[in-house]
C-alpha cells in the first residue's frame, strides 16, 4: 500500500462530507488511504477496495501461520514422511 501523505490525505469528516465523489476517486487512482479526521483526531481510513482486500488477506494469512506455530508448539502435527505415507494409502498408492 503506497505511502499516506499527510498533506493530501488526511482531511477532516465535514470536507469528506462536502466532497465524498472527489475523494473516493483520489483514493481510487492514488490507492492510498485516505484518514478522516472528526474534532482534530483521526476516526475513520477510507480504502481502495483492492487495498483492503489484500490487507484482509494478509491478516488471514498472518493468522493461519500463528495458528500453524502453535499447534506445532502443542505438538499437533504429523510429520512429513508420516504425512506422504498416510496421503498415499488413502489415494491407493
Amino acid at each position: 500500500m503506497p505511502k499516506v501523505l499527510p498533506t493530501e490525505d488526511v482531511r477532516p469528516l465535514s470536507e469528506f462530507r462536502a466532497n465524498a465523489a472527489a475523494f473516493v476517486n483520489q483514493v481510487r487512482e492514488t490507492r492510498r488511504p485516505l484518514i478522516l479526521t472528526q474534532h482534530g483526531r483521526s476516526a475513520a481510513v477510507l480504502l481502495d477496495v483492492k487495498a483492503y482486500e489484500d490487507l484482509v488477506e494478509h491478516a488471514e494469512l498472518l493468522h493461519d501461520i500463528q495458528l500453524a506455530e502453535a499447534q506445532i508448539a502443542e505438538g499437533k502435527y504429523i510429520e512429513h514422511a508420516d504425512f506422504k505415507k498416510y496421503i498415499f494409502e488413502r489415494l491407493g498408492i
